[in-house]
């Protein structure tokens, strides 16, 4: 996967020679390149941002500047918008062609679906805005230019700029390409992955016993099947007590007897297509 990331502080992304996603560099399974905005800019002062248009607080970034960063990087020519070319992005990830991402916190959330989809692309783009943000014409021009254009937030706050959430949108990415993690199991039960994603039950290691604090004993007991429940289990009410929106999306049909009991337990129906809350 070819990765390049526009910012006016490149330098933010060093820390991606580190730990996994630097040995995923040397192994050759991603590229990275971190570009400075400011190197398209014409002026003495390299300006990136003007003055909103029709007043407000703070600036915006231009979308002159970020054009010609943008058209080098995807290979465009300048050209008028024709917005009968816009993508579906919902089926053009796999396609070879490349994916712009905007951090945005007025954008949709991004999510482990999310992330999963996009791990299949062979060109991510990232564009990190500052101050107010970016001008909003940018991500549409390109939308028109049959750029498959992304926005998304990482959470309901407000952040600085885009380097943090693009690293944030990086991690979950990578780790999902075959060979970046030594151990791929451990992506199988964790939060929020795969068809009635849950919350993932509590860890523990050695010693059993820490600071007056027990391992539970089901998990020392060396029957798989007890310990595979008792996760199963605590994972169904971890995700009740925590998100219970996440419970109200699994189907009732994949639903085991076991998983049955203990949200009816925890005060769900489960005899339709989804869990309710019993009383509703």
């Amino acid at each position: 996967m070819k990765i390049d990331i526009v910012s006016v502080f490149p330098e933010y992304f060093d820390v991606l020679n580190l730990s996994l996603f630097g040995k995923a560099q040397a192994k050759g399974l991603i590229e990275v390149h971190a570009h400075n905005l400011r190197d398209w800019t014409h002026d003495v002062h390299h300006s990136v941002d003007d003055t909103p248009v029709g007043g407000g607080a703070g600036m915006v970034m231009k979308p002159a500047v970020w054009a010609e960063c943008l058209d080098e990087l995807l290979g465009l020519e300048p050209a008028d918008a024709t917005p009968d070319a816009a993508v579906d992005t919902a089926t053009d990830t796999a396609a070879g062609k490349p994916v712009l991402i905007f951090p945005n916190p007025s954008a949709p959330l991004f999510t482990q679906r999310d992330a999963t989809e996009l791990s299949h692309a062979d060109h991510l783009l990232f564009g990190c805005g500052r101050y107010e943000g970016y001008d909003a014409r940018i991500p549409a021009y390109y939308r028109a230019q049959g750029v498959n254009v992304r926005e998304y937030s990482i959470g309901d706050y407000v952040l600085n700029g885009g380097e943090v959430a693009t690293s944030v949108m990086l991690e979950a990415i990578t780790r999902l390409i075959p060979g970046f993690m030594g151990n791929p199991e451990s992506i199988v039960e964790e939060s929020y992955t795969g068809e009635g994603a849950l919350l993932e039950h509590r860890q523990y290691t050695k010693p059993a016993q820490w600071r007056g604090l027990n391992v539970p004993d089901v998990l020392l007991s060396g029957d798989h099947g007890k310990v595979d429940r008792f996760r199963r289990d605590e994972a169904l009410t971890r995700t009740n007590d925590i998100r219970p929106d996440l419970i109200e999306q699994l189907g009732c049909k994949a639903l085991d007897k076991a998983d049955r009991k203990t949200l009816m337990a925890l005060g769900w129906e489960v005899s339709g297509e989804h869990p309710r809350r019993r009383g509703k």
